[in-house]
């Protein structure tokens, strides 16, 4: 399980708390809370009853691209992207996509991840910001996650070295070879997703009418970034049983060691103080959630998930991002410290770009805010307002 599908829990009553610790192992990702409980106060990591969750019209397919050239100049001469979509693709007058939002996941996670009812209940139904009526919503698997090629697939670390660049490429392609679309409507993308939103404003300025980056910066990871990623590529491979990828079962003391970093680096500060105030809550919390995340973790494709970000860096090229863009961080971020002036600095160099900070609260949830899209929603109904093309007039 990567990064972004570790969730914190939220307030809840002494009753349910014990009912939550008793589930954990259980849960891999984070869920909606039930219907009947208040949003604001239910736990990330509980799953909702099934009668709670709505059965979203998914569709899943790959796209195979032939021949792909890495950055690194290594190939593969099959590269299959995995994809989810909803909606329908709908054609203007000239015969071209125009209602296609792609929403890109963050490390660890896939393009399914965003059918959660935490996101997907408040964007996807009728009248809401993506009501699956109006808009084509693709959800791809990137390079190395989910269904799509990764090393884990049988070359090990004789996987082609991919990076973000490769990434977004892939994406590229899928779009515009696989799926026929030239422009988008919205490109929006968590964590990871949020980097390659970026490396898209930048890389294809025309291409989307709007980018909503969501939890990160548009700089190098350095710094404590890079402390963490390095920490937890180090702990896997200091494992001896990690072979040089070459194990023939899971090295466990390497992941555990990047489980903890995933879960420390993925922390709520207040979340986890309200509904784990005791040593004990939280004790059984850590040694719960890391067993239950061991099960969802392959060494080599971890390495690579996280490795992928070292060639990132948008930040010289920031001018070159046109598209209407609206970048929401949270104040309880880890990854993404309040504290770093890095937004006021690169937000006017962006000429149509708007930055929102959430605050925190004992209801946010860390790095994985970006997930929970109640708190932004607006945010997104505020962009897609300010980036709609007016209708060609008729001559």
């Amino acid at each position: 399980m990567g990064l972004d599908q570790l969730g914190f829990a939220a307030k809840a009553s002494h009753k349910s708390r014990m009912s939550l610790l008793l589930q954990i192992l259980a849960a891999i990702s984070p869920q909606a809370p039930s219907a009947k409980a208040p949003i604001a106060k239910a736990p990330i990591a509980m799953p909702a009853p099934a009668a709670t969750q709505t059965r979203w019209p998914a569709r899943e397919a790959d796209f195979l691209i032939r021949d792909f050239r890495f950055g690194t100049g290594e190939r593969l001469s099959n590269l299959r992207t995995h994809y989810t979509t909803l909606g329908s693709p709908h054609r203007n007058a000239e015969g071209e996509i125009d209602n296609a939002v792609m929403v890109l996941h963050g490390t660890g996670g896939t393009g399914k991840q965003f059918l959660q009812p935490q996101f997907a209940d408040e964007l996807y139904g009728p009248g809401q910001p993506l009501d699956i009526n109006r808009y084509w919503i693709i959800l791809p698997d990137n390079i190395g996650h989910g269904g799509s090629s990764k090393p884990s697939d049988g070359m090990r670390m004789r996987f082609p070295r991919y990076d973000y660049a490769d990434m977004v490429r892939a994406q590229h392609l899928l779009l515009t070879k696989g799926l026929g679309v030239r422009r988008m409507r919205l490109i929006m993308g968590t964590s990871m997703g949020c980097m390659h939103s970026f490396l898209w404003g930048e890389t294809w300025p025309d291409f989307a009418h709007a980018l909503m980056p969501l939890a990160c910066e548009p700089i190098e990871i350095a710094g404590l970034n890079r402390v963490w990623r390095q920490l937890l590529i180090d702990g896997i491979k200091a494992d001896p049983a990690w072979a040089g990828g070459e194990y023939k079962t899971q090295p466990l003391h390497g992941l555990r060691t990047a489980a903890s970093m995933l879960l420390v680096a993925g922390a709520a500060p207040l979340n986890l103080q309200e509904v784990y105030p005791t040593r004990e809550a939280a004790t059984r919390y850590a040694r719960q959630r890391i067993t239950a995340s061991l099960k969802g973790l392959d060494a080599n494709d971890l390495i690579y998930q996280v490795e992928a970000s070292r060639t990132y860096n948008p930040w010289p090229k920031l001018e070159s991002i046109k598209a209407p863009l609206t970048w929401v961080n949270s104040a309880d971020d880890f990854i993404n410290p309040r504290n770093l002036n890095i937004p006021q600095r690169a937000i006017i160099r962006m000429p149509n770009a708007r930055f929102r900070l959430i605050p925190e609260t004992d209801e946010t949830r860390g790095h994985g805010t970006h997930t929970w899209a109640r708190f932004w929603k607006s945010d997104l109904t505020d962009l897609l307002k300010r980036s709609e093309r007016p209708a060609r007039v008729q001559r």
